[in-house]
């Protein structure tokens, strides 16, 4: 999937795979906890001139990914940046847990960064971190701490975990906070926004930022009643999909923003 949606980024962008200097991508599903899944998307688009690297930040990722692949094309150090989110949650739902499987889904989604005019790309982003509650939403079985064995398997430890009514009040409240910081650091209000753009997770968690923030529900691209969460892809899937629908123009002012395990949240402001 990853591989796929690198080389529709490729395609829209009109580049090369030898003109990407860097591969940043957001999953919390890698293939295997190393060679990262960016080394196998850099042998399937051919883009061996690229350094390559993953982000673990779950739901949240992709904005991590793109802030940093942003600060690499600012620094100079590199100007064509690909940045994918990947996620394939269906390896990691337990299937018996109804108040998780009915909710996530598998998917990918790129874009590629390079400079622009001055008046263009991210304006400002928002990073957060609470990991006083990670253990509201998390996989705790399968990694170092606790490997596979036949006890973590008895115990479905292996599959997502996560205490839904905590995640959403958190997510309410640190999505709200951070859209507010991101706004005032691009010095815009709430009514400057032509499109927000929200981590597809819940349609009850986006009418909350809604009307917290008094941005019209109406503003707010969704699609999660077709993909359900995919995690670290569902920005990048919908800002595809928004883009390609005409529901995103030129100079319009695009709020993404996004919230995960971890806790952890993110938010951006482009120009496009």
């Amino acid at each position: 999937m990853a591989v796929k949606a690198g080389r529709l980024a490729l395609e829209s962008a009109n580049i090369s795979p030898d003109e990407i200097d860097l591969i940043v991508v957001a999953t919390a599903t890698p293939d295997m906890p190393f060679p990262s899944t960016a080394c196998f998307i850099q042998k399937g688009l051919k883009a061996f001139s690229s350094a390559c690297f993953d982000v673990s930040a779950a739901c949240s990722g992709f904005l991590y990914a793109l802030t940093i692949g942003e600060q690499f094309i600012k620094s100079g150090f590199y100007k064509t940046v690909l940045v994918v989110g990947a996620e394939t949650f269906s390896r990691i739902i337990d299937w018996t847990d109804r108040n998780t499987c009915v909710l996530f889904g598998d998917g990918a989604g790129a874009c590629i960064l390079k400079n622009g005019k001055d008046n263009q790309g991210i304006m400002a982003f928002d990073l957060g971190t609470d990991s006083r509650a990670s253990e509201l939403l998390m996989v705790p079985g399968g990694g170092s701490r606790n490997p596979i064995n036949a006890h973590l398997l008895e115990n479905r430890l292996q599959f997502i975990k996560m205490k839904g009514n905590d995640v959403f009040k958190h997510a309410v409240k640190h999505l709200v906070s951070s859209a507010r910081n991101v706004l005032k650091k691009s010095h815009m209000v709430a009514q400057d926004i032509d499109l927000v753009i929200p981590h597809q997770a819940n349609i009850r968690i986006i009418e909350a930022i809604s009307g917290r923030l008094d941005i019209p529900i109406t503003k707010f691209f969704i699609n999660l009643d077709k993909y359900g969460n995919t995690s670290a892809a569902s920005i990048p899937i919908a800002l595809d999909e928004a883009v390609k629908s005409g529901r995103v123009k030129k100079d319009d002012n695009v709020l993404l923003a996004a919230f995960g395990g971890g806790l952890v949240w993110g938010s951006c402001i482009l120009k496009w």
